[in-house]
């Protein structure tokens, strides 16, 4: 793609993912609200039986991975900051090298380059939304963005309204890049909220 799209507009893009991880809240909010009204419900139409007891953990459940995912998965509040920090720079390739599933959402790691240049920086990459998969058609052309790549940033999928947050992965890979960063890029880092890393991943044992 030789000439890029038209740059999104950013306020859009927050609403669209503001309200995906809106939908999100309200999904498990049902959904654990219903599983706290089996027992009861069962006792109205009288089945006494301990089964519907049951329904009451896996509301807790819910409940408590909405909770972590909220916590730990968001980053709409960081991108917001990005975005009225940095400019929209377009990258003409987008590769997708790996993923993982995490509590916090489908985790990706990315490069984000330009034709004829090399020594993109592989990103850890996580949808703004906690919403799980890779953004249809990202790989088919070029993504905006805002950012800087010691750092890390925010990746727009052109025509989308798909956001994700990204961090140069290996965090450490990068220490003397950020350490040798003059002050400016260091105090837009800080005030974008990308100067230290942001991986929250819970450490949650399933099982035994």
């Amino acid at each position: 793609m030789d000439n890029p799209p038209i740059a999104p507009d950013t306020a859009q893009v927050l609403k669209h993912n503001r309200t995906l991880l809106h939908r999100h809240m309200a999904t498990r909010l049902t959904l654990a609200v219903a599983l706290f009204a089996v027992p009861y419900v069962a006792h109205l139409v009288g089945y006494d039986a301990a089964m519907p007891a049951f329904a009451v953990p896996g509301g807790f459940l819910v409940l408590i991975f909405l909770l972590l995912r909220l916590r730990h998965g968001s980053r709409l509040k960081v991108c917001e900051k990005v975005l009225r920090t940095y400019p929209l720079e377009y990258r003409t390739r987008v590769s997708k090298k790996s993923s993982e599933w995490k509590y916090l959402g489908d985790v990706y790691t990315v490069r984000l380059s330009v034709r004829g240049q090399h020594g993109a920086p592989s990103l850890r990459a996580v949808n703004a939304s906690t919403v799980r998969g890779w953004p249809k058609g990202a790989e088919e052309g070029g993504a905006w963005f805002a950012g800087d790549p010691a750092f890390g940033g925010v990746m727009i999928v052109p025509g989308s309204n798909a956001m994700l947050f990204v961090q140069p992965t290996p965090w450490a890979k990068y220490e003397q890049e950020r350490a040798q960063a003059g002050p400016q890029r260091a105090a837009l880092a800080e005030q974008a909220g990308i100067f230290r890393l942001l991986e929250r991943e819970p450490n949650i044992m399933v099982g035994g």
